[in-house]
């Protein structure tokens, strides 16, 4: 990263992931290429707060975004330290997560209480399991970190503005490691009937970014979180590194709380400073990890985009992964960019899964099943409502 950094380079060192496709690395990362059940509503099915030492109690004074939250990050810290945990002076070390929503079902639940049971219903943890900050507080008290703790709420760009302020801490020797990314459950009735009922949701419950028949989003809850670390220090100590975050981009559209401006300029404009502040230049990217939501505004003008500032002949191959996954909204970014990492470390392309005939309009080159590939510089995007736009570049472990 180039802005205010130095020369200090930012590496990724450990990931953790809960998605409805799969929890765990070696899970989510085999289920990406597996078609996913028709359904509207992408649930984690298989978690347990008990299998990451959450007490029941514990459990039950955290809204499940919070859960999802530090339960990513446990795994992420476990991936990237072991069981002995960060070499790091902990106030040194920084958290910064992302969430769209935040403690949604808390918030629903209280709402309830009070209707029917007036002011006295209210829980008195009422208002520590529905702040956004919750999920990142969970992990600082958990772990021990006590630098930097913070959370962004940018909607669907949320994850992904979370690695590239945290890659700051990071490369401008603010912290020496720093936890980032993000996490969202919100699949509550108000939630669900919010996106059903402005158009936003899928009405056949299969997500085909890109095809022809798109239709909407599959919503969906998830956490992921990335180890952020210095190189030369992650060198020192052994650290396995997935890859690097070389440079990111935030800009907005201002133009729709909802729509993204159909000519995408905030959104080439995000990427290209993206590109910049990892100095290199657009010929160079050879990969785009789309938002690619499924809708058909979304999904038009992104790759409009991709197509203006990177050109089709040939042009970065691109994928989006919301096939599989759904639209985990905060956590979007998050659990995309680690899928980038895997995809570095594995030497493939995951698929966009479900579409069948990608639109005419749209001149890209979408990939629809898995693609050998030698790893080069990757663009994540994450394009939201309010028109917040965000993009990390990755480039390969070296």
């Amino acid at each position: 990263m180039r802005e205010s950094r130095g020369e200090r380079r930012v590496v990724i060192t450990g990931l953790g992931v809960i998605a409805p496709s799969g929890t765990g690395l070696e899970a989510f990362w085999r289920s990406l290429g597996e078609p996913a059940e028709p359904s509207v509503i992408r649930a984690v099915t298989d978690f347990d707060p008990a299998d990451y030492g959450l007490r029941h109690v514990e459990a039950r004074r955290m809204d499940r975004f919070a859960q999802f939250a530090f339960a990513a990050a446990k795994m992420a810290a476990e991936d990237a330290f072991g069981a002995h945990g960060s070499p790091y002076n902990e106030w040194r070390s920084g958290i910064i997560m992302g969430t769209g929503i935040g403690g949604a079902y808390s918030w629903e639940a209280n709402s309830r209480a009070l209707f029917n049971k007036g002011e006295r219903g209210v829980s008195p943890l009422c208002v520590p399991m529905v702040m956004p900050n919750a999920g990142a507080a969970a992990i600082s008290m958990r772990l021990g970190f006590r630098g930097p703790v913070e959370t962004i709420t940018t909607a669907c760009a949320s994850g992904t503005h979370a690695i590239g302020n945290a890659a700051r801490l990071v490369s401008s020797g603010r912290c020496d490691v720093v936890l980032a990314g993000g996490s969202d459950a919100c699949q509550t009735g108000v939630m669900n009937g919010g996106f059903a009922n402005m158009k936003a949701l899928s009405t056949c419950g299969i997500s085909r970014p890109f095809d022809i028949d798109r239709d909407g989003f599959c919503s969906a809850e998830a956490g992921g979180v990335l180890v952020l670390e210095e190189y030369e220090a992650a060198k020192a100590r052994g650290a396995m590194i997935y890859a690097e975050v070389a440079g990111s981009g935030s800009t907005a559209d201002a133009h729709h709380i909802t729509a993204p401006d159909p000519d995408g300029a905030g959104a080439i404009a995000c990427m290209r400073a993206a590109i910049e502040d990892a100095g290199l230049e657009a010929a160079q990217i050879v990969h785009v990890n789309a938002h690619g939501t499924s809708t058909p505004l979304n999904d038009a003008a992104e790759s409009a985009a991709v197509a203006t500032l990177f050109g089709t002949d040939p042009g970065p191959a691109m994928t989006s992964i919301k096939g599989v996954t759904g639209h985990s909204l905060g956590a979007a970014g998050a659990i995309e960019a680690i899928a980038v990492a895997l995809s570095m470390q594995h030497k493939k392309i995951p698929p966009t899964m479900h579409t069948t005939h990608v639109d005419p309009t749209i001149k890209v080159d979408i990939v629809r099943e898995w693609r050998d590939w030698e790893p080069g510089p990757t663009i994540s995007n994450s394009f939201a409502f309010g028109g917040h736009n965000g993009s990390v570049v990755l480039l390969p472990a070296s």
